[in-house]
């Protein structure tokens, strides 16, 4: 397993309650690198998510993936084993390789809880498909550009209770810039800027 998956930690209490979707994009990251069984699959992001991952349900990862082959993005062939139950290989398609593109470009930021991002960069550098120090930049300027709007708002807002309200969105903001910066210490520290890599962004 690549280290760059190993972002895993031992198990706090802050992690109960916290609700995870599995991102149909995630696994078509994942798939980019290699055809996998759905078990790798999920092992692969309990190891990203660390203790967030018991959060998600194994059901969740065959479900989607059922999905996604139902929509053309992924591939699957039944694969014999001797003696053990047959097992079902997915690969990702033409399709699925373009709308992973249009994944890796988007900018809007996932909330309220920044996991669907971390694993963005885990499986863009687990698949060789795009730097994940360029990810950090390009939404780390997204950001800013909110936060800029904001800012201005909270200037000429009149109303305090309104004003109280933009300034919880500039904190969130100023909060979520800051773990970008650590994204991108993190990142620039694997050498991920290396390439080269499959998928343009």
């Amino acid at each position: 397993m690549d280290e760059v998956l190993a972002a895993g930690g031992a198990h706090r209490d802050w992690s109960r309650g916290v609700q995870l979707r599995v991102v149909q994009e995630v696994l078509l990251a994942l798939l980019a690198r290699e055809r996998s069984y759905g078990y790798q699959l999920r092992a692969r992001l309990q190891i990203a998510l660390g203790p967030l991952a018991e959060s998600l349900n194994a059901g969740h990862v065959y479900v989607t993936l059922g999905r996604l082959e139902k929509a053309g993005l992924v591939s699957s062939e039944r694969v014999e084993q001797s003696e053990r139950p047959d097992r079902r290989a997915y690969s990702l398609t033409e399709t699925g390789r373009d709308r992973l593109g249009e994944w890796l470009r988007d900018t809007s930021w996932p909330k309220p809880a920044p996991a669907e991002f971390h694993l963005k960069l885990v499986a863009a550098a687990a698949a060789r498909l795009a730097d994940p120090v360029k990810l950090v930049d390009l939404q780390r300027h997204a950001l800013l550009d909110e936060l800029a709007a904001a800012q201005r708002g909270a200037l000429v807002e009149a109303e305090p209770v309104a004003g109280l309200l933009l300034e919880g969105v500039v904190l969130r903001l100023q909060a979520d810039l800051r773990w970008l910066e650590a994204c991108a210490g993190f990142w620039s520290g694997k050498g991920a800027g290396d390439g080269p890599y499959r998928v343009i962004t």
